[in-house]
């Protein structure tokens, strides 16, 4: 389940960094989607985005207060329904769907590590490979 779980984040810190990033980075002129938001709210939503996928990896990485990796996932999570929200309201039915699953998956890095292979485990290398 650990490996399940550090492969799940993985994909999702790659996939939420390279979002934010080009929230970050692209003009005003093309952030514009079907449904129209202030450039500063998607600028915002950028770097929570970059922050989500940093808190992630780092904090179980380097076992440095490994519980914030949890807290990250649930915050991508909130994102994750914003988004599949505003994609509804556009009538975007397949980037809903998109935003689902990646919402879904970011409910089971938080359970997981929450409940299943809890954070404190991750501190302990010993302790890793008894959960396996």
């Amino acid at each position: 389940m650990n490996r399940a779980l550090w492969i799940v984040q993985g994909l999702l810190a790659a996939l939420f960094l390279f979002a934010g990033v080009v929230k970050l980075v692209l003009p005003a002129e093309q952030l514009m989607g079907s449904v129209p938001m202030p450039v500063l709210f998607i600028r915002f939503i950028g770097v929570v985005e970059v922050l989500g996928a940093i808190g992630l990896i780092l904090p179980a990485l380097l076992r440095i207060r490994p519980g914030l990796t949890p807290l990250a996932a649930a915050g991508l999570v909130i994102i994750m329904i914003g988004a599949t929200v505003i994609n509804v309201m556009g009538g975007d039915v397949a980037p809903a769907v998109i935003t689902v699953v990646v919402g879904l998956l970011a409910v089971f890095i938080a359970y997981g590590r929450w409940r299943l292979v809890p954070s404190r485990l991750a501190a302990h290398p010993s302790a890793l490979r008894s959960a396996s």
